[in-house]
């Protein structure tokens, strides 16, 4: 099985549809995702106290605290929620998306108080750091996979809308895996030409 590794914020519907499309991968390939945490506040230069730091503080802080309780699993659910909460339902961020979000996870309420502790900060830019810095440069979302001989290659991205699915997913998938595991292969950009679908 190939195990892969995607770094992710709720409040980012690029990531989600990234995500989505990796959950539909591991149906059709040999593949498991295991989820972590990164921060669009960090990667603007956003703090808990500044216009809009609040709103992308919070969801971070709450699967940072699924994680670090509940491991991987506890993690992927606490991600699933929260993105699809926000994305799909545009829920407001808020106290009742937390709790919302938690019961579907099926994981306790009490990790909504996360939400509004820097408890776990330290932990959230560290994992952010490990994700993005293989990069160099970037934004979210973060794969890493295995490259020439399963040494790890770190990718911006891939940015699709709509998420494949099925054979359409394995496929995306194989194309992807190729290019980290060709020497020397580095980048692949064209022009975003239409927003996030959500189908």
């Amino acid at each position: 099985m190939v195990a892969a590794a995607l770094w992710f914020d709720p409040a980012c519907p690029w990531t989600w549809l990234t995500a989505r499309w990796l959950l539909e991968a591991e149906r059709v390939r040999d593949l498991r995702v295991r989820f972590h945490v990164m921060s669009l506040a960090l990667l603007n230069g956003l703090g808990p106290s500044d216009a809009g730091g609040a709103a992308l503080w919070g969801p971070v802080r709450v699967a940072m605290a699924a994680q670090l309780s509940y491991g991987d699993e506890g993690v992927r659910r606490a991600y699933i929620a929260l993105a699809t909460l926000i994305h799909e339902e545009e829920a407001a961020v808020d106290r009742e998306l937390y709790a919302t979000a938690l019961h579907r996870a099926l994981l306790p309420h009490t990790l909504a108080y996360a939400a509004y502790s820097p408890y776990y900060d330290a932990e959230i830019e560290a994992s952010h750091r490990r994700g993005l810095d293989p990069v160099g440069t970037g934004g979210c979302p973060v794969l890493h996979l295995p490259g020439p001989d399963g040494e790890l290659v770190a990718f911006f991205g891939p940015v699709v809308t709509p998420s494949p699915r099925g054979e359409a997913a394995g496929r995306l998938w194989d194309s992807v895996s190729t290019a980290a595991s060709t020497d020397g292969f580095f980048e692949l950009k064209r022009q975003r030409d239409r927003s996030p679908v959500f189908d």
